[in-house]
């Protein structure tokens, strides 16, 4: 029985779509390491990525192909719209092997087809995709011509059908669950790994209508002066009275994400914190309130620019990128951010996280919205209050 969470003509529209864009760069064979790619053409979801599987897209076939381990092949099966004579999955003795590579497996499934010798891209750039999986096919492949296929389908993936911003949506529920259950579980003497048990909970549990599933990052919990390290995970200490804390989480649906960001403090902000915060909202609020269709990403991130610099603050890097569906180890799409120099232009139902982290030196702070452009502004995705959250310091016994 399959359990695929989109209709197959979605899916189909998504192949032609990539077929279209694959013909226009004079490509043949298009070849899918990436797991968001591999989910978006055909469904296909499980937690094998840890041994090499791809997705073969061919301009002469109206499906793909699956490729992976023979233990996988039955997930292909209940997860994916493709029929049995598109799953080819290889034999046990390619894993983790000195002997074979899954690629010599790929490299012989082109010759049976008369693929060998066609134009093929590869996503070169993508986490899945490695050095030995590119060497092993251009030494089983001499006659065929291997190209950058990295993004191809990413690029596709950045304007999302109605049903996935469906998804979106409910992670973004999520998101504030697992928000509220941060700022009410932080306190002075509580453990950073506590609190994040309790994001971990309700990510998984989500709501009363649904369940979550697992983020592409696990939850981000820099704490004092490590917020300036924006990165970082949680340990086993606990808070301090005074301690800035930055919470940065994602609900996650279906594989769709809806990131979120928050700073907090246990009793009394610093005034530099407090005035941080001010300033960090209302450059937000400034760039959330130009996006538009039409407007370009280094437009966006110039409003911000702008609104920070009056208060003598400066940031070089992006404020924020496309995002949606995703595997670990990230939830953003690698396509479009904000910042100077990207001339992507805006286009309803494109997804993004904007999230604008500032670090001091000695401290920083984050925070983020996910939204949606819409025909004409903007749809912010997470209800919830966008200021710096300040705890009330209540002394556990």
């Amino acid at each position: 029985m399959r359990m695929s969470v989109f209709p197959t003509e979605e899916f189909q529209m998504r192949m032609t779509r990539t077929k279209k864009k694959m013909a226009a760069m004079g490509i043949d064979i298009l070849i899918v390491t990436d797991p968001a790619n591999m989910n978006y053409l055909t469904g296909y979801d499980a937690w094998s990525f840890y041994v090499h599987q791809l997705v073969i897209v061919m301009l002469d076939e109206d499906q793909p192909y699956w490729v992976g381990r023979a233990m996988d092949a039955n997930a292909a099966r209940h997860t994916s719209w493709l029929d049995e004579d598109h799953i080819y999955p290889y034999a046990d003795h390619y894993v983790q092997s000195a002997l074979r590579h899954p690629m010599d497996f790929v490299s012989d499934l082109l010759k049976d087809k008369k693929k060998d010798k066609k134009i093929i891209a590869v996503e070169l750039d993508a986490y899945y995709f490695t050095a030995k999986c590119y060497i092993k096919l251009v030494q089983s492949l001499p006659n065929a011509t291997i190209r950058d296929g990295t993004n191809l389908v990413n690029w596709i993936r950045i304007v999302k059908s109605d049903r996935e911003i469906g998804y979106i949506r409910k992670a973004a529920k999520i998101s504030e669950k697992a928000m509220q259950v941060a700022f009410d579980t932080l306190n002075e003497g509580v453990r950073e790994c506590d609190v994040v048990a309790g994001i971990s909970y309700a990510q998984i549990s989500g709501t009363e209508e649904y369940g979550g599933d697992y983020p592409s990052i696990v939850p981000l919990l820099p704490t004092g002066k490590k917020t300036s390290a924006c990165h970082l995970t949680w340990t086993d200490e606990t808070f301090k009275q005074g301690e800035p804390v930055i919470i940065e989480l994602a609900g996650c649906y279906k594989r769709y994400h809806s990131p979120l960001a928050r700073t907090a403090v246990v009793g009394m902000p610093s005034e530099e914190m407090q005035n941080l915060g001010e300033v960090v909202v209302e450059g937000v609020n400034a760039a959330l309130d130009v996006v538009k269709p039409g407007v370009t990403c280094e437009e966006v991130e110039m409003v911000w620019r702008k609104t920070i610099e009056k208060h003598g603050i400066k940031k070089e890097s992006r404020i924020g990128y496309s995002m949606g569906l995703n595997y670990p180890p990230d939830w953003g799409e690698h396509t479009a951010s904000f910042r100077s120099g990207d001339q992507t232009i805006l286009e309803p139902n494109m997804t993004f996280h904007m999230i604008p982290t500032m670090d001091l030196g000695h401290v920083g702070m984050e925070i983020s919205e996910s939204f949606r452009v819409t025909e004409n502004g903007c749809e912010v995705f997470a209800d919830f209050p966008r200021d710096l959250y300040v705890k009330p310091n209540i002394r556990l016994a």
